[in-house]
């Protein structure tokens, strides 16, 4: 009998994240011909990514080009994948979450008559433009999609009321916790020279504040608006706040030139994926407008602040483990002023479950396509 193949497809740091820890299960199934096709939508990012978990990509479309818009991106998957196909004759491809990548990738499949797998699927915060472009990709990825692998209840009743067919959804928890877990295994043998830096810049006897943010619904006057509260909350002596700054011009100017010479502030650039992790493990709470981080948090116990007017994880904000604070200065200050002020709220919201899953996600994932799973 013929091995099924796979091929898993993806070209951003998160994506590499969140397939990682499914690509190693699938690559030790011996009935199972499992191929990986980056499109290197991010290059260094990404590779970062691969090389931690040990992944070697069979095809490389190596697309990003400097200052490339969404059409030229698009356009240059769409073609790259077609010669990718007829090489490895996949009979499914996997896609993750929202990105150009895994949009394009679905469509390219479909134009080419083979199976879409979306891991990942029917996250919404039904605003066009919030997150852009992704909330759009996440629905035209859903209309191609023949399976849905979606993280949450919510997420599978997203589906539904897109009248996605019930058996074409399984609800699996979120791949990104068996990255997490995995990375943290990992970590107990991992060094690099940046941890050893943050080793040695940061103070212990102070409460870190870890900062992420990259969203392009924030770019101008909401990233100002972020970083005149974080400039407000450093004034702090009991607290540091470390910011790895995405590379972006459009980020990059308004942190440098608000936050640059700010005491209790450490701004980097971009980390690794196992540096980060380390430095989420070190942190007391988490300032972010990642998708991922919130996520990722709650399984290691940090409260997370979320600085969107939307978020397609709602699961978070009821749970208790997040909470929506927008770019408003006064509400991100206020916030960071209560879980730093008072222990009570900090280790309630510090214990919460995570609503994303326990890190078993890409094991449904092979027992649902190996039919061990009712």
């Amino acid at each position: 009998m013929s091995k099924k193949k796979y091929l898993f497809v993806f070209g951003t740091r998160p994506e590499a994240i969140k397939m990682a820890p499914v690509i190693r299960l699938f690559k030790n199934q011996p009935q199972f011909d499992t191929q990986v096709c980056v499109t290197a939508q991010h290059r260094e990012m990404l590779d970062q990514v691969l090389d931690f978990f040990g992944i070697k990509p069979d095809f490389d479309l190596d697309v990003m080009k400097k200052g490339q818009g969404l059409v030229s991106l698009s356009s240059a998957i769409l073609d790259g994948l077609k010669e990718v196909f007829q090489q490895a004759k996949p009979d499914a491809i996997f896609v993750q979450g929202d990105t150009t990548t895994s949009t394009i990738g679905a469509l390219a499949a479909f134009y080419s008559g083979i199976k879409v797998y979306h891991i990942e699927a029917g996250l919404r915060t039904l605003n066009r433009f919030s997150p852009y472009p992704e909330e759009v990709n996440r629905q035209v990825t859903a209309r191609l999609a023949d399976l849905h692998f979606a993280p949450t209840i919510t997420a599978k009743n997203n589906l539904l009321d897109e009248g996605i067919e019930p058996d074409k959804i399984w609800v699996t928890g979120n791949t990104v916790i068996d990255a997490l877990l995995s990375g943290i295994e990992l970590l107990e043998d991992y060094s690099s020279p940046e941890i050893e830096q943050l080793t040695s810049s940061l103070n212990p006897s102070k409460k870190l504040i870890l900062v992420t943010g990259h969203r392009r619904e924030s770019f101008g006057d909401g990233f100002k608006k972020i970083c005149i509260a974080l400039k407000k909350i450093a004034q702090r002596s009991d607290l540091q706040i470390v910011y790895p700054v995405h590379l972006n011009p459009k980020v990059q100017e308004p942190v440098y030139s608000i936050l640059g010479d700010v005491e209790n502030v450490l701004l980097m650039e971009p980390l690794g994926y196992p540096e980060f992790i380390w430095l989420m493990q070190h942190s007391y709470l988490v300032l972010t407008d990642s998708g991922g981080i919130q996520e990722e948090a709650p399984s290691l116990g940090k409260p997370v602040l979320v600085m969107r007017d939307h978020t397609e994880r709602m699961e978070a904000i009821e749970a208790g483990t997040a909470e929506l604070v927008g770019t408003n200065p006064s509400l991100i200050t206020q916030s960071v002023e209560r879980l730093l002020n008072n222990e009570a709220l900090y280790r309630e919201r510090s214990a919460k479950k995570n609503p994303f899953g326990d890190g078993k996600a890409s094991m449904q994932i092979l027992e649902i396509l190996t039919g061990k799973k009712v």
